[in-house]
């Protein structure tokens, strides 16, 4: 999966990071896809010949792959439909599912709004009550916005808080979530958990700055956190010394809640580096980010920070507006962002019945695809949305339907502008090849399934849906074959029977 957190500081400061009206069954003139894909029972002999011997390569059996390539119209029949029928796990892919039906469901100009409630009238500076924050599950309230989001509440005549600053998280309803328990890795950001209040993706920016004159580097922290133990400086190495795993060398201290160390040193031929770990206290980070930005602004604060519920009949004194949908799809496809796109896939059971839980997202989901694709695609088997998931199942043609039914709506320019670009940015800023600049692919990858799903330009002028799945224990091998189908679908690659 990719470490979509890591290249947050590449992009920008801000970019790190009627419900069912409209809805109609599939034309009868669409179903080419599934006709021309069950119609072979039995799976070609051959796929292209780059494929194949790329799969060789990587000692990945035939078997292990599925994959459609087919005209984004579908009035003819595909260029290439191997095990199209088959379900596998699609790794990241299935963010597909949950953005194109959340752009469609919402609209590209739908934005989360997280109000802000104060239970007395500031007077001279002091508010001698509570400040209560409502989280409705906006993905991006990163730091920016979190800082904006206290400045407004300096402009609402608030200095100091005699109360608490409480927050109402009740908008989801999730289970418990233990953050090693997929690989083993908690303090890796894409394992962070949906939260209705999420802060920064629940994680924090390390900062590492080398400062030769004084022989140590300055660390700084974003969000700022409070309170918490930060050391502000590290030593640097000894001169010369290659960056090389400036990570391992650190000798990182991570795992307590409310203190960040380091035994080691930082090389300074690293230049000015940034690292994003999970907080070791996901449950609690939200209060210490909070806490630590209204300090940062000025402000004071008697009480604590707390879980709590809003008041009943209390009215918000300002809210604070996330970005549109598009653009959070588009952070979304473009990193990989497996925690947005779970804010987005509970958003879609809290905008329908109130309240943001999987079961419910999984339901309309499940409703949405039968309406959407027909009885001819059986539906996915969604976990949370994000495919950082064992149990996520989808077909090829399933996703080929999605991407053609996608192209026809509304609402392609947005999704297809969330899609990396080959050889471009994104996950697939590095691939290079025949469709370089020309295919917009969102990728999957887990230890054992690598995937791709998308639309490619063709020489010709025609463009293709591609899908490519493969599950198998060598599966990120197999890399090279599905950007050698991309090529080959670049290249109007002939018709395989």
């Amino acid at each position: 999966m990719v470490k979509f957190f890591l290249q947050r500081r590449g992009v920008s400061a801000a970019a790190a990071l009627a419900l069912l009206a409209g809805l109609h069954a599939v034309p009868a003139a669409s179903q080419g896809l599934a006709a021309s894909s069950s119609s072979s029972s039995s799976p070609p002999a051959v796929l292209p010949p780059a494929v194949d011997a790329a799969l060789l390569r990587a000692k990945v059996p035939r078997d292990a792959m599925s994959a459609v390539v087919v005209e984004v119209g579908g009035q003819v029949p595909p260029r290439l439909a191997y095990r199209a029928q088959v379900p596998a796990n699609p790794a990241s892919v299935m963010k597909l599912v949950t953005t194109y039906a959340g752009l469609d469901l919402l609209g590209p100009a739908f934005t989360w709004e997280t109000p802000v409630y104060l239970d007395a009238a500031p007077q001279g500076g002091s508010l001698r009550g509570n400040v209560y924050i409502k989280g409705q599950g906006d993905p991006k309230l990163v730091v920016e916005r979190l800082w904006l989001l206290m400045q407004r509440l300096r402009a609402q005549g608030v200095q100091t808080i005699a109360g608490d600053i409480v927050l109402d998280r009740s908008a989801f309803d999730v289970p418990a979530h233990d953050p090693g328990q997929f690989d083993g890795e908690p303090l890796r950001p894409y394992n962070a958990a949906p939260d209705a209040l999420l802060v920064n993706y629940k994680s924090v920016v390390m900062s590492f700055v080398p400062d030769p004159a004084a022989g140590v580097a300055r660390v700084a922290y974003e969000p700022p956190l409070a309170p918490m133990q930060l050391q502000p400086t590290v030593p640097l190495a000894a001169p010369g010394t290659p960056c090389g795993d400036w990570r391992a060398g650190l000798q990182a201290e991570l795992g307590e809640a409310a203190r960040i160390g380091f035994q080691g040193t930082y090389p300074a031929a690293c230049g000015e580096r940034q690292w994003a770990v999970a907080a070791a206290d996901p449950a609690g980070f939200a209060a210490r980010a909070i806490e630590g930005m209204w300090r940062e602004v000025g402000g004071r604060l008697a009480g604590t920070v707390r879980d709590g519920r809003v008041p009943a009949g209390l009215q918000p004194a300002f809210s604070l507006r996330s970005p549109p949908l598009a653009e959070v799809v588009r952070d979304i496809n473009k990193y990989s962002n497996n925690v947005m796109t779970q804010q987005l896939f509970l958003s879609l059971a809290l905008q329908r019945g109130g309240t943001g839980s999987f079961d419910g997202a999984r339901a309309l989901l499940g409703q949405w695809w039968r309406q959407r694709m027909g009885s001819a695609f059986d539906a996915p088997v969604m976990d949370n949305g994000a495919g950082l998931s064992r149990e996520g199942r989808i077909s090829a043609a399933a996703l080929a339907r999605l991407l053609q039914v996608a192209w026809a709506s509304p609402v392609m320019p947005e999704l297809m502008a969330s899609l990396p670009i080959a050889g471009v940015d994104g996950t697939l800023r590095r691939v290079q090849g025949r469709a370089a600049g020309s295919a917009h692919l969102k990728t999957g990858t887990l230890r054992d399934v690598t995937a791709m799903a998308g639309y490619v330009l063709g020489a010709s002028g025609r463009r293709y849906v591609l899908v490519a799945l493969v599950n198998h224990a060598n599966a990120p091998a197999a890399r090279p074959a599905i950007e050698a189908l991309v090529d080959w679908a670049a290249a109007d690659g002939p018709r395989v029977d």
